[in-house]
């Protein structure tokens, strides 16, 4: 995969944009870049990217701005690389269409596992085959045809709520799910702004679930963002 992806860097500092070129052509990417936000639309346009990195700080047309505009059009993942760590922020580009969300500074191995994730991720949906009716992670084991859930072999009951609540995180594993998300996919699109709600429900899918529930390797706070049920 990584051979073949072309990624489209929107960063308007130069330094930054040279050491994500020399760090994603080491790897083996192709690598477009823009110092605009109107520059990296143009180039998605003209040459299409399997990946897109975009900074929120950008002159004229913002990050966020930036990824709602692709999002009209474009299936490729977007990852957000910002100095903004506030969760307001991060939330913002999740919501706007964002599939992940990077605080500056970051590690590179870091970004390079998840941005095979996303890849691996947009690959699967454009197959265009059929989703598998059963999900594995670790000692998690979801069978969606028969709503059954398994940890380590031996079956657990979920409530209904835990369940959508799994099931939803489970459909967009490896990406962050956020708060308002979850909201609206458990507890429906009038759902009142009542985070606290997730946080329950998050404590009792790793009670279940988690082989150590004090130190969660499945469910991942994404702190006041959301959730991301992790892929290995």
């Amino acid at each position: 995969m990584s051979d073949a992806a072309r990624v489209l860097v929107i960063e308007d500092e130069a330094p930054v944009r040279r050491f994500l070129r020399a760090g994603l052509v080491a790897h083996g990417y192709g690598v477009d870049e823009a110092e605009s936000g109107e520059l990296g639309i143009r180039l998605a346009t003209e040459h299409p990217p399997d990946a897109v990195l975009v900074d929120l700080g950008l002159p004229g047309i913002d990050g966020h701005e930036v990824v709602k505009r692709l999002r009209e059009w474009s299936g490729a993942p977007i990852i957000v690389l910002s100095a903004r760590g506030q969760e307001e922020e991060k939330v913002r580009a999740l919501d706007a269409g964002a599939d992940d969300y990077l605080t500056k500074p970051f590690g590179f191995p870091e970004l390079l596992a998840r941005l095979r994730a996303a890849l691996r991720r947009a690959a699967s949906a454009a197959s265009g085959s059929p989703a598998s009716s059963v999900f594995e992670e670790g000692p998690l084991r979801i069978d969606l045809a028969e709503r059954r859930v398994f940890r380590d072999g031996a079956e657990v009951k979920l409530t209904p709520v835990e369940y959508r609540l799994l099931t939803t995180l489970a459909k967009h594993a490896g990406k962050v799910v956020t708060h308002r998300q979850l909201l609206e996919a458990v507890w429906g699109p009038d759902s009142p702004e009542e985070n606290h709600y997730v946080r329950v429900y998050m404590a009792h899918l790793r009670r279940k679930l988690e082989p150590d529930p004090v130190r969660p390797r499945l469910f991942v706070t994404e702190a006041g963002v959301g959730y991301r049920l992790r892929r290995e």
